[in-house]
């Protein structure tokens, strides 16, 4: 009998060491974040002063400017990597190399991937990363609040569905020149769902289509949302916005600027759901 349970131990031994390899025995006390959302969801779990590294996209919040820059995304420093020995590197699915999740692996540098993609996904990608980050009270607090908010959103749009029955028709773009919009699997997208509204590009090919001209004017997008950019957008959507004043967005002034909140999946969607919903009033 005292066999059989000592098998039973090994096995399930085995088995934890081998499946759940995420969760780490020590608390890391050096972390570095190779993406600009992930940072953001370190720093609202209360571990901003133990990040170390950041890219060079990392701005928010105010004090992740001041953390030692390692690059970009796509093509973060090995070597400042490994200059600031990091405990763990945290990465994402979206915009991480997976040969460089390999390369720390060979340096025998652990890391941890974020694997949300959708608004429906982050919630429990916040869950999993703070059980392995050791903040697992705190990442279960952030996300239950962002679970509450959502929750909020669904049943005010829910409320407000009999009195307005009919869905808006939204185009949410990324940059007027070239045009490109925010398509299927964003966030974005996720958004103007979650408002009960229709994003023209939702049968998109791609999350990030190119758009023409001659297709807004015949999908006739009843409210035009712009995001923040490098640049003025302002300005550099002016001349787009003249060759579409025959569609009813333009002719009803109903051209929106917002910020950035919804470009990264971490704290800030909320608010980017907020000011969206902000524009379809």
């Amino acid at each position: 009998m005292r066999s059989i349970i000592l098998f039973c131990f090994i096995l399930l031994f085995t088995y934890h060491s081998t499946f759940h390899t995420s969760v780490y025995a020590e608390p890391p006390k050096r972390i570095i974040s190779l993406a600009p959302s992930i940072t953001e969801i370190l720093f609202a779990s209360g571990l901003g002063d133990k990040v170390v590294g950041v890219t060079n996209f990392c701005d928010y919040p105010e004090e992740a400017k001041k953390k030692q820059k390692i690059g970009g995304m796509s093509n973060p420093s090995l070597e400042g990597v490994v200059s600031l020995k990091p405990d763990i590197v945290v990465m994402t699915t979206d915009g991480n190399p997976k040969e460089f999740e390999e390369r720390l692996h060979s340096l025998k540098i652990r890391t941890y991937v974020f694997k949300a993609h959708r608004l429906s996904e982050l919630s429990q990608a916040i869950r999993e990363m703070g059980l392995a980050l050791d903040v697992k009270d705190n990442a279960n607090s952030f996300a239950g609040q962002i679970e509450t908010a959502i929750n909020r959103l669904k049943t005010k749009r829910q409320g407000t569905s009999i009195i307005n029955s009919q869905r808006k028709k939204i185009l949410f773009i990324i940059w007027p020149e070239p045009l490109i919009v925010a398509g299927p699997g964003t966030v974005m997208d996720d958004a103007i769902t979650l408002l009960g509204n229709k994003n023209i590009a939702s049968k998109a090919k791609t999350s990030y289509p190119k758009y023409s001209i001659e297709e807004i004017i015949h999908q006739s997008p009843d409210v035009i949302i712009i995001g923040k950019g490098h640049a003025n957008m302002q300005e550099v959507s002016a001349t787009l916005l003249k060759r579409l004043k025959s569609v009813p967005a333009v002719k009803n002034n109903k051209v929106f600027y917002v910020s950035d909140s919804l470009y990264r999946l971490g704290p800030r969607v909320i608010e980017g759901i907020e000011e969206i919903a902000d524009c379809l009033k």
